[in-house]
């Protein structure tokens, strides 16, 4: 199954406004994740102690549940538009990424592939989404697939068809600008129907399944 989840705003914003290197999710994004970094199970992952346990818990660790590969956008990864450079960065994730599987990062630009600590291996396609999500199957080895990030990706899988399960994170806030999820995808989405709603103290969880892939 390919899936896509995302944290989103109340007026439908997967980031704010004045993206940047320095504020990669623009401004006032990052509250967009707030629910995930205070749970425990998240914070346990990424070395940390304390974190509380609420319905998102579930949500979360069924998020990463069989999963094969995963594919995201050039500006996930990290490191801005245009070449890469003779010294490219090597993203935001560090030396051990949180991924510890295949990664298959959707760019313009060629780059040899990057591995990392922990079993993740950046693979970078130029070819587009349709090419990435079809090496990320075959990396899987039947397990799903995770678009991870980026909403210009996700709205290009939308549009191809390619996406099973679309998770939406709805979290309380108003952004009032920045980078929207649905905008210009016609009826890509027509085929979803809402197969489960979890709500906790900080996001409502809303699970989407095309038709005939339940």
């Amino acid at each position: 199954m390919i899936r896509y989840s995302t944290s989103i705003s109340l007026d439908g914003y997967t980031a704010g406004p004045d993206q940047s290197l320095e504020n990669p999710l623009g401004v006032g994004g990052m509250q967009l994740h707030d629910w995930l970094r205070s749970l425990a199970v998240w914070r346990e992952n990424h070395g940390e102690e304390g974190g509380a346990e609420t319905a998102s818990t579930d949500v979360l660790k069924a998020a990463g549940a069989n999963l094969g590969a995963y594919v995201m956008g050039r500006n996930m990864f990290g490191g801005g538009p245009g070449p890469w450079g003779d010294d490219p960065w090597n993203g935001w994730w560090g030396d051990n990424p949180p991924f510890h599987l295949p990664v298959f990062v959707v760019t313009h630009l060629p780059r040899t592939p990057l591995e990392c600590e922990g079993g993740t291996t950046f693979t970078f396609v130029t070819d587009g989404p349709e090419a990435a999500v079809a090496l990320a199957r075959d990396a899987a080895s039947g397990r799903d697939v995770m678009i991870n990030g980026g909403a210009s990706v996700a709205r290009q899988c939308l549009e191809a068809g390619l996406v099973d399960e679309l998770g939406l994170d709805v979290v309380p806030v108003l952004l009032g600008g920045g980078e929207r999820l649905f905008d210009d995808v016609g009826g890509a989405i027509d085929d979803y129907e809402l197969v489960e709603l979890v709500s906790s103290p900080a996001a409502a969880h809303f699970t989407y399944r095309r038709r005939g892939k339940g």
